[in-house]
């Protein structure tokens, strides 16, 4: 009886193993925004916008002065962040609307997307026992084959292409299908609510679900792209403001409300603790579109000075790391796969091929070294390389450009002839990575090259930024900031 009572007694732990050994890996969530300024939260130093969530994101967790996306563009930065990997080394170079593409693009339509031999991040955490979950927009292709729930997801609520309207649409007329919310896999099913909002409710749902289990949620808010849609309530809370800043704030205001309800789930769960949070947006803020700030930051969206590739980024996880952390080197969102798989126990040596590095040792003080030497960002002609604190910025239609991002954050003294021995060297550099790409699968017609240097050179000083943005405010010095 006493071997029968020590047999029970050693099946029951065995059989317990693997559910304790499961919850001991932390789960993971990626909330994801879209189009942001880079100035426009508190937590970047807004005195206009209220991010009060986030702001306490900032405080409890590591913000990084430093973060980058790997392109401008929606399309191209999340192919990157998702993995692990510098997109150009699979063709992925340019964004992937239907329309806005040349018609001698090797793919068109619904043939764009991430090509199916690369694995995603949701491919990997599978592996190691994850359930992952996709709220909010895709943007990595339409057609069937390359949809979420076929690239390591488990459930998917959102829609497949760039942008749609932030209410529910009353009739599909003239609504292309990659806009059309879908569930899980085309199951279509209209917000019930304000899309901000309902994207949250369902990563929600889907924590209450898998609380006794490991999770990965990517909430890609398709907040604050265009088009600018904002409820009456969150547009009350900014009377100093007009148009599309006063729109843009409303946006960020919903998407500061709805990132704070995951939170605040996630504590009263009991589950906070065990979770990793990161914060970050998809590229530079367009500040012709929405209206978006990325001061002190010159350029855009779609170009390549720091306003259009430098972003917030937050990641908080307070088993590992101390809060109110700064780190100052550059990191890119291609770290995030490599920095997830090895939280959730998995050796990054198994990883395939990754550009990103685990982030864990250097955030943690036990590596003093940067995490990347070399940074690259390309698109057609138009380059960069970045060397420690160097940038250097090659174009198609003037001379290079190189600045000392350590002394020149906004990018106004050009160093390039002064510099002779390092413009070339950083040439050089740039050409090497080049020879490590593929040829672009699909190209932007030509003419939005032309518009996106233009966007460039309006927004290419802090002072010119600054005459564009008084427009939209009746007095933003004497806005009235309310916290929640």
């Amino acid at each position: 009886m006493e071997k029968l009572r020590c047999l029970i007694v050693f099946l029951l732990v065995v059989s317990c193993l693997p559910t304790s050994v499961a919850q001991q890996k932390p789960n993971i969530i990626f909330l994801f925004c879209d189009d942001a300024g880079y100035a426009d939260f508190g937590f970047q130093g807004s005195k206009v916008m209220i991010t009060p969530n986030l702001d306490k994101l900032s405080r409890e967790g590591v913000k990084f002065t430093q973060g980058y996306v790997t392109d401008a563009t929606c399309g191209p930065s999340r192919a990157g962040l998702i993995t692990g990997k510098y997109q150009q080394r699979f063709g992925y170079q340019e964004i992937n609307v239907p329309g806005y593409m040349s018609e001698n693009s090797k793919y068109l339509g619904d043939d764009m997307g991430l090509p199916l031999d690369q694995k995603t991040i949701a491919d990997y955490l599978k592996k190691l026992g994850y359930k992952n979950a996709v709220y909010g927009k895709w943007h990595l292709g339409n057609a069937d084959r390359f949809h979420p729930l076929k690239r390591g997801f488990d459930e998917f609520y959102g829609f497949r292409g760039g942008a749609r309207s932030y209410f529910p649409y009353k009739n599909f007329n003239g609504v292309h299908h990659d806009n059309k919310m879908e569930r899980n896999f085309g199951n279509f099913e209209e917000p019930k609510g304000y899309a901000t909002d309902v994207l949250a409710d369902e990563a929600i749902s889907f924590i209450e679900k898998n609380k006794n289990n490991p999770f990965f949620i990517y909430l890609a808010f398709n907040a604050v792209h265009t088009p600018m849609d904002a409820l009456d309530e969150d547009l009350e809370k900014f009377p100093n403001l007009i148009g599309k800043r006063k729109e843009v704030a409303a946006m960020t205001l919903a998407l500061d409300r709805a990132c704070g309800k995951v939170l605040d789930k996630l504590k009263e769960l009991g589950i906070d603790d065990n979770t990793i949070i990161v914060f970050s947006n998809d590229n530079g803020g367009p500040t012709d579109k929405n209206a978006s700030l990325n001061l002190p930051l010159s350029g855009t969206k779609s170009n390549h000075l720091e306003g259009g590739l430098r972003v917030p980024y937050l990641i908080k996880w307070p088993k590992k790391f101390k809060a109110g952390t700064v780190y100052n080197y550059p990191v890119s969102t291609f770290d995030l796969l490599p920095t997830f798989y090895a939280a959730g126990g998995g050796d990054v040596k198994d990883l395939e091929d990754v550009d990103g590095v685990n982030l864990i040792p250097f955030v943690d003080g036990s590596n003093e070294a940067r995490p990347h030497k070399y940074l690259f960002w390309k698109k057609e002609a138009r380059a960069v390389c970045r060397d420690n604190d160097w940038k250097l910025i090659r174009f198609a239609d003037r001379p290079a450009e190189l600045y000392d991002l350590s002394k020149d954050i906004t990018e106004q003294n050009n160093l390039a002839f002064q510099e002779l021995e390092r413009t070339k060297e950083m040439f050089k550099k740039l050409f090497d990575w080049e020879l490590t790409q593929e040829r672009p699968l699909w190209m932007l017609k030509q003419q939005f090259e032309k518009y996106d240097i233009d966007r460039m050179d309006r927004y290419r000083t802090p002072e010119l930024v600054k005459k564009e943005m008084e427009k939209y405010q009746k007095s933003e010095q004497n806005t009235t900031t309310i916290k929640n």
